[in-house]
C-alpha cells in the first residue's frame, strides 16, 4: 500500500469515506486518542485492524455511533442504567457494553456476544459517522504495547503504508482512553477507569 492520504480537519472527507466503503481502514481524531476507524459489519475490515494492531482475537473492539438511534443498528437491547449513563455522559469519552445483535460480526465481540459503543464529543467523528451514516470501529491507533496516537505524525510513524486514509486533527489532549462500563448483567459494573472517574459513574 502507498503512504496513507492525509486530510487536514477543514478539508471534504470523501477520500475517508470511500475508504471505509471499501473494506479499508482510516485513522481519525476522537476526543481521547486517534482512533483506527472501519466498517465494523465488514469481517474483512475487521480483520485489518486486529492485524495493524497486532491485537489479540480475544480482545474486542468497540465503535462510535452518531447517536441513540445508530446505537440500536449494534446494541440488541438498552437497560434503563444505561439510559441514564447516556444522558449524562454522551457525547463523551464513557463506552457501555451493551449485548449485540446477532449482525454485529463474532470477530469484533471477540465471541462474547457483546459490543462497547459511544457517541464522541469530538466534532471530526460526529462529522464522520454522521457522513458514513454508520458505526466505525474505534480501537485506539497504536500497535498493541505501544502508547495511544495523540498527534497525525505518530500514526504514521506507526502504521505508514498500511492504512489508507488520516484525518488530521492536529494534537489530541486525552490522558486516558474512555471509560469503559457494562450494562450487561445486574447494575453497572466498571470495567476500565479512563477520562471520567468512577465516582462520577457511581454517582
Amino acid at each position: 500500500m502507498s503512504k496513507p492520504v492525509i486530510i487536514k480537519s477543514s478539508d471534504p472527507i470523501d477520500e475517508a469515506v470511500e475508504a471505509f466503503r471499501r473494506g479499508g481502514v482510516i485513522a481519525y481524531p476522537t476526543e481521547t486518542f486517534y482512533a483506527l476507524g472501519a466498517d465494523p459489519f465488514n469481517a474483512e475490515a475487521v480483520k485489518k485492524v486486529f492485524a495493524l494492531k497486532g491485537r489479540p482475537a480475544k480482545n474486542p473492539v468497540s465503535v462510535i455511533v452518531k447517536d441513540r438511534e445508530m446505537l440500536a443498528r449494534v446494541a440488541a437491547s438498552v437497560p434503563e442504567a444505561a439510559y441514564r449513563l447516556m444522558e449524562r455522559f454522551w457525547p463523551g469519552p464513557l463506552t457501555i457494553i451493551f449485548d449485540a445483535l446477532p449482525s454485529v460480526p463474532a470477530l469484533l465481540t471477540a465471541g462474547t456476544g457483546s459490543i462497547g459503543a459511544r457517541v464522541s464529543s469530538s466534532p471530526l467523528s460526529q462529522k464522520l459517522t454522521s457522513v458514513l451514516d454508520s458505526p466505525i470501529t474505534a480501537t485506539s491507533a497504536n500497535p498493541s504495547g505501544k502508547a495511544p496516537a495523540l498527534t497525525a505524525e505518530r500514526v504514521i510513524e506507526y502504521f505508514d503504508g498500511l492504512i489508507d486514509v488520516i484525518i488530521d486533527g492536529g494534537t489530541l489532549k486525552g490522558r486516558l482512553g474512555s471509560t469503559i462500563v457494562d450494562v450487561t448483567g445486574d447494575g453497572i459494573k466498571i470495567l476500565r477507569e479512563g477520562e471520567i472517574p468512577s465516582e462520577e459513574i457511581k454517582a
